[in-house]
């Protein structure tokens, strides 16, 4: 699903990640762990096309990622990668439903059948009689499962989730986890979780743990 070759990244003279290379299957929970500082954000955002590496190659699915620019960048990380954040950042004047339909919005995609399927995600994660309310009006964990339905709106090769139990009690921090499992194994999602709780990362099919800017 995803290969990187030779990933470096330095910002100033500190240099973050200094030759990564690592191949993400299709299917399967990937987690990566390491201390504060190693540069497992940074990594996630490379592979997310967030940021671009100082050197190296980035091959998602059947797409070289660095012959890629602008618009056509953009669209493709619109509609082939999903993000949860670990703050869920969603848009507080839009309801749950409203923000989980914001990727295909921005695809010009704002039909019946787009629809359906954010209310389906919102049912399916529990979410059935919330998907009006304001993300106020939800709890933490609520919040959580609206950001991954947003994440899968588009159906996306693979799901990036950026510590996303960090603002969650252990309950709904397993509970996430759980929903991870699930749609891996329900719909074949593919998902790789950048964590600090080795607990949650020992669930996944494979563990990486990144240290002095490189994967040991």
């Amino acid at each position: 699903m995803i290969q990187a070759r030779g990933i470096t990244k330095s910002f100033g003279d500190v240099d973050v990640l200094r030759g990564i290379d690592l191949d993400i299957r299709s299917n399967e929970i990937t987690a990566i762990t390491g201390a504060s500082g190693a540069g497992k954000t940074t990594l996630l955002q490379i592979l997310g096309t967030l940021h671009t590496p100082d050197s190296g190659t980035l091959q998602i699915g059947d797409q070289q990622v660095e012959t890629l620019q602008g618009k056509a960048l953009a669209a493709f990380r619109n509609q082939r990668i999903g993000f949860i954040f670990q703050f869920h950042r969603l848009l507080p004047e839009f309801s749950a439903l409203e923000n989980v339909l914001m990727p295909a919005w921005i695809l010009g995609a704002d039909g019946s059948r787009e629809k359906d399927r954010g209310e389906r995600l919102l049912r399916d994660l529990g979410l059935g009689d919330r998907m009006h309310h304001s993300p106020n009006q939800l709890s933490g964990g609520e919040q959580q499962r609206v950001a991954a339905a947003r994440a899968l709106m588009n159906e996306p090769d693979v799901v990036l989730a950026d510590e996303p139990t960090g603002n969650l009690d252990s309950g709904n921090a397993d509970s996430l986890f759980e929903l991870f499992e699930e749609l891996r194994d329900r719909e074949g999602q593919t998902f790789v979780v950048v964590t600090h709780n080795n607990r949650m990362a020992q669930r996944g099919n494979h563990q990486l743990t990144l240290a002095d800017g490189r994967l040991v």
